[in-house]
C-alpha cells in the first residue's frame, strides 16, 4: 500500500498542489480573489460553457448509438462476434491526432462528404460530436453489453405474458437493471470527452478561444454554440 501511495502523492498530488501554490501566492501572500476573478472572466465563462455542452450532447448521442449495439452483442450469437467486438474496441484505444485527421479528411475539405454531396463538417460541432461517438462507443457497449448478457431474458418474457408490450417491459424490466451499468458508461463517456482536447482542436480548427495565455480548451469559432445562460 505504501508504494502507489508514495506513486500518486509525488506523481499527482505534489504536481497539481504545486501548480496552484504558484498560481495563488504572489511575493508570499496568498491571493484567493484569483478564482473569482479566473471564474468569472467572460473567455472562461465561454470555454467552460462550450465544454458542458458538448460534452453532455457528446454522451447523450453516444448513449443513443451504441445501446443498440449493446442490446446486439448481448443478446445474439453470430460467427465473427469476438471479432467485431475486438474492432469495435480499436478506436478507443486510438491516438487522437490519428482519429482527428482522419475525420477531418473524411468530413473537410476534398473528404468524402464533400466529394459527393458537397457538404462539409470540419470546423463544425458535428464533426466533433461524430468523433467523440465514435471514440467512446466500445466504453458503452462493453460497459452496458456486459451486464446485458447476464441478465435473464425470461423476466422480460415473463412481463410480455403477463400482457406488457415489448417496450413496456424493456422499460419496467430490462432498464431499471441496465441503470447502473448505463450510468457509469455515461459517466466515462461524459468525463472522456469533457477533458477532450486534441479532438476539439483538430477538427474545431486553429482558432481557439485563448484564454490567460493558453489554451484551456479549443471552441470552434465558425460552431454556432448553445447560447451560455445569462449570470
Amino acid at each position: 500500500m505504501a508504494v502507489p501511495v508514495a506513486f500518486f502523492a509525488v506523481f499527482f498530488a505534489y504536481p497539481v498542489v504545486a501548480i496552484v501554490g504558484r498560481g495563488l501566492k504572489a511575493d508570499g501572500v496568498w491571493q484567493f480573489g484569483r478564482f473569482g476573478e479566473v471564474l468569472t472572466r467572460p473567455d472562461i465563462l465561454d470555454v467552460l460553457w462550450f465544454t458542458l455542452w458538448q460534452a453532455l450532447a457528446s454522451t447523450a448521442l453516444t448513449l443513443l448509438i451504441a445501446l443498440p449495439g449493446a442490446y446486439v452483442f448481448a443478446r445474439f450469437d453470430f460467427p465473427g462476434k469476438q471479432l467485431l467486438r475486438a474492432i469495435v474496441t480499436v478506436p478507443f484505444v486510438l491516438p487522437t491526432v490519428v482519429v482527428g485527421t482522419a475525420f477531418l479528411a473524411l468530413l473537410g475539405r476534398g473528404g468524402f462528404l464533400d466529394e459527393l454531396w458537397g457538404v462539409r463538417l470540419d470546423t463544425t460541432v458535428w464533426a466533433i460530436l461524430l468523433a467523440h461517438v465514435f471514440f467512446n462507443y466500445a466504453v458503452v457497449v462493453r460497459t452496458v453489453g456486459g451486464l446485458w448478457s447476464q441478465l435473464d431474458p425470461r423476466q422480460e418474457e415473463a412481463a410480455r405474458v403477463l400482457g406488457a408490450g415489448r417496450f413496456a417491459a424493456w422499460r419496467r424490466v430490462t432498464l431499471p437493471a441496465l441503470a447502473p451499468a448505463v450510468a457509469a458508461a455515461a459517466l466515462i463517456v461524459f468525463l472522456f470527452t469533457f477533458t477532450s482536447f486534441g479532438v476539439v482542436q483538430i477538427l474545431g480548427g486553429s482558432r481557439v478561444l485563448h484564454a490567460g495565455g493558453g489554451d484551456l480548451t479549443a471552441r470552434p469559432r465558425s460552431c454556432s454554440p448553445c447560447p451560455r445562460p445569462p449570470c
